[in-house]
């Protein structure tokens, strides 16, 4: 490209389209950016506080309850079918059990399994999963006695070769409230 005088017009000029080029790719990247975040919230994020705060005590009461009434349990994931065994040992035997297999990241890969109590064995509870389930998870148990909510929460890593223990790790947290 020749050089351009001063009397030439400014479209004519290298340095106007370089600017007008950074502009133009700055404008079109903040966006695309702005596109990508109004379409994917992150959905980890807690607006309501004070709801949480309340939530964390309830859920503590609950988890305090289990350990009064010495629960524990011990669950196999049957790979091949799917079935879920549970082993539930304590002073509390209800009808259902609601076990919840929650990814701490991923939402769609939370599971919900209900138990029933098996009638030909004592403390045997009995449910299906629909598919695999592995990797880091915050494993729930919840269980009724008296008409009130027991809760079991543990962190662990599931696979189907070995059992998940739940009511074998110390309660943290709530020191303070016994």
């Amino acid at each position: 490209m020749p050089a351009a005088n001063a009397a030439s017009p400014w479209y004519k000029h290298l340095w106007p389209w370089i600017i007008i080029g950074i502009l133009t790719c700055s404008v079109t990247l903040t966006l695309s950016m702005v596109t990508i975040a109004v379409k994917n919230p992150d959905n980890l994020v807690n607006d309501n506080y004070y709801e949480a705060g309340k939530g964390i005590n309830r859920s503590l009461d609950r988890e305090l309850l289990a350990q009064t009434l010495q629960m524990h349990a011990n669950v196999h994931l049957d790979e091949v079918t799917g079935e879920v065994d549970l082993r539930l040992t304590g002073n509390s035997q209800p009808q259902t059990l609601e076990l919840n297999l929650i990814s701490p990241t991923q939402p769609e890969k939370d599971r919900k399994v209900t138990l029933t109590r098996s009638d030909t064995e004592q403390g045997r509870y009995i449910g299906q999963l629909t598919d695999k389930v592995e990797g880091r998870r915050f494993v729930e148990l919840l269980g009724v006695q008296d008409e009130k909510i027991w809760r079991m929460f543990e962190e662990e890593q599931v696979s189907h070769d070995k059992n998940l223990l739940l009511g074998d790790e110390p309660l943290q947290g709530a020191e303070d409230m016994k």
